[in-house]
Order: structure tokens, then sequence, then C-alpha cells
């Protein structure tokens, strides 16, 4: 049976990346590294492709240089966190050197991905069946950039108590 993995495309700092990436993520790993030789297209030693797992999802990338298009908010990868210190965790370290904060629980890496970090408490309040208390926490959310728990449990209480 074939496997899919994300193939990611960086301009030349793949092991920065790599480097990176399984630093922040557990059940990490990096499986191959590919260097170019004295007879390839790219400088001799340095990175072409490699292969690495972060969070126990395997990926490829490679250095294809800057003429590629740019990573886009149509590609994002989604990290559903148990609870606030995950969030905290994972957009501190996401955005960290050079990293944009969004809104909604969005940001870009200092490599120009783009990742969502969101609590599973959002969800469950999302799908409260009490419309104003999901809209409550809809609204907040949306006036957040990373999103804190409390505050949209506070939103939804506050509904409630009204």
């Amino acid at each position: 049976m074939p496997t899919i993995a994300p193939c990611l495309w960086f301009d030349d700092d793949l092991e920065q990346a790599v480097d990176f990436y399984t630093s922040v993520f557990p059940d990490s790993e990096v499986h191959h590294v590919s260097r170019y030789s004295d007879a390839g297209p790219g400088e001799p030693g340095s990175v072409m492709a490699a292969e690495w797992t972060a969070n126990g999802l395997r990926f490829k990338g490679i250095n294809g240089g800057p003429a590629r298009a740019g990573n886009t908010l149509t590609i994002s990868f989604a990290i559903d966190c148990a609870d606030q210190a995950e969030v905290d965790h994972y957009w501190e370290a996401l955005t960290a050197g050079g990293g944009q904060e969004s809104m909604c629980g969005w940001l870009r890496d200092r490599f120009g991905l783009s990742w969502q970090v969101v609590p599973v408490r959002l969800y469950e309040l999302l799908a409260d069946p009490d419309p104003a208390r999901a809209g409550a926490a809809a609204e907040a959310m949306l006036r957040m950039q990373r999103i804190v728990v409390a505050d949209l449990e506070a939103a939804a209480v506050y509904v409630s108590a009204t």
C-alpha cells in the first residue's frame, strides 16, 4: 500500500527547519538527509532533501530554492491541544525566531508554514447545544490571536448568566 506524506519546499534552510520541527514536537526524529555531491547541481555538502517525523507524522522536504510560489494559507497544519499549556507551548515555539501571529489561533512560523493552534475546548464550546453559548465562544475566538481557553469559557458563561 502506498503512503502519503506532505513534501515541503524550502528555499535553502531545510536542515534548520528539520532541526526546529523535531525539537518542537514529541515523537520526532530525522530519518534521512540527502546532500549534494561534487557532481550535483547544488553546493557540495549542502542539503538537497530530507525525511523526518514530527509528532508521529512523516514529512519530506526539499531545498528547492527561491523559484517557488511560496507557502500560502491554503495549506496549514492543525495542532489540537489538550489544554492551555499545550496551546501556549506550541504558540510560543512556532512564533519564536521570526514567526508571525495571526487571528483565531493561526500563525506562520519562521519558515513560512501556517499552523492552527487550537484547544480541544474550543471545539466543545462551538458544539454547545445552546446556540447563544456557542455563538459567544465563536465571537470571543474571532477577537483573539492566540486562543485563550479561560476567555472562551468566560464568554460562554456570561451568556448563560444573562
